[in-house]
């Protein structure tokens, strides 16, 4: 009698199949590594146990090595955007957050569909240990690509009609609303907005905070007017709203940037700040200070947005399970109302 041939040790893609999950599922699930669910982690185990699978020891180390890298993903249409000085605040927080880790920060631009297709592919992959997703837009693809990702992701920010596990925001609500309230206090009565992107949840968030204001007071707001959150387009907003509302008496606008361009167009326009028209920002970035006259505005700890951020994300690479962060914010008055 001819001796039985040997049997073959199952595979990983066996195992996989068995547990009813994806290849790289499995893998995660053999080297113990985090973001997997229980009941994933279950059926992955029970198949290890009925088919004897044995992991090979050199594919396992292949697969436990990290690259020792955490990317920062922006989802903008400008390589410039780095150089913004809100992001360049951004990257400083994350660098020393991640410096405190031992990770390099990797940075990458999902302008064009080539830049997105090799976010999704960083996401997908292992050329990271995990990703911090910003700036993204209502629809936006990476979105989905994030929550499907087998690696850690933090959003710096809240997407647009999404609820994300791990995420650092600001109170962006909460910082509009007072800055209208302060220039409702102030006696102002027929206070305009300059709304950033509403593609954005930071957008709406700081429109909200304005229209809850105004609502509170029993005024009626002013619909959103909407800027890309430049300096450019704040002036220009601000010239349409003078030709529609020639008797408006203050202007918050949702970042500095289109404060500073609001400044100018009134100043081009004959008109004195805070004396016939008062003007609150949203940042505190140093443009603030030196704007002309100085500009009151809201402060949002910018560089620790990057440090908590980069914080969190490095916490769920060593398996850690942070909770999600809002960061307060505080108006900053100067001269401008």
């Amino acid at each position: 009698m001819a001796d039985d041939p040997p049997r073959r040790q199952p595979t990983l893609e066996v195992v996989a199949e068995r547990a009813g999950v994806s290849r790289s599922v499995a893998s995660r699930v053999l080297n113990n590594a985090p973001h997997v669910s229980r009941g994933k982690r279950d059926a992955v185990e029970r198949a290890v146990r009925e088919l004897g699978y044995v992991p090979n020891p050199t594919a396992r180390a292949l697969a436990t090595r990290q690259t020792g890298a955490a990317a920062l993903v922006v989802s903008g249409e400008d390589p410039s955007i780095f150089a913004d000085p809100f992001f360049a605040q951004v990257i400083v927080g994350a660098s020393a957050a991640l410096e405190e880790a031992d990770l390099h920060l990797m940075l990458c631009l999902a302008a064009t569909d080539r830049g997105r297709r090799r976010v999704e592919e960083l996401l997908r992959g292992k050329g990271a240990d995990g990703v911090m997703l910003m700036a993204l837009r209502e629809n936006d693809p990476l979105v989905r690509t994030a929550e499907e990702a087998e690696m850690p992701v933090v959003f710096g920010g809240r997407p647009v009609g999404s609820a994300p596990r791990w995420y650092v925001d600001v109170d962006n609500t909460g910082g509009a609303r007072e800055a209208t309230e302060y220039l409702l206090s102030r006696g102002r009565t027929r206070v305009a907005v300059i709304c950033g992107r509403l593609d954005t949840e930071v957008g709406r968030a700081r429109y909200r905070g304005y229209q809850d204001a105004m609502l509170a007071a029993g005024l009626e707001p002013f619909p959103p007017n909407e800027g890309d959150f430049t300096e450019p387009s704040g002036a220009a907003v601000m010239a349409a709203l003078l030709l529609q509302h020639p008797d408006l008496d203050a202007v918050f606008a949702a970042n500095d940037n289109m404060a500073t361009g609001a400044l100018r167009t009134l100043r081009e326009a004959g008109r004195r700040v805070p004396d016939d028209v008062a003007v609150v920002g949203f940042d505190d970035l140093a443009a603030a200070r030196m704007a002309d006259p100085p500009l009151t505005t809201v402060h949002q700890p910018i560089a620790a947005l990057g440090r908590e951020t980069a914080r969190m994300l490095a916490a769920l690479i060593n398996g850690e399970t942070p909770t999600p962060l809002i960061l307060p914010t505080h108006l900053v008055r100067r001269a401008s109302a």
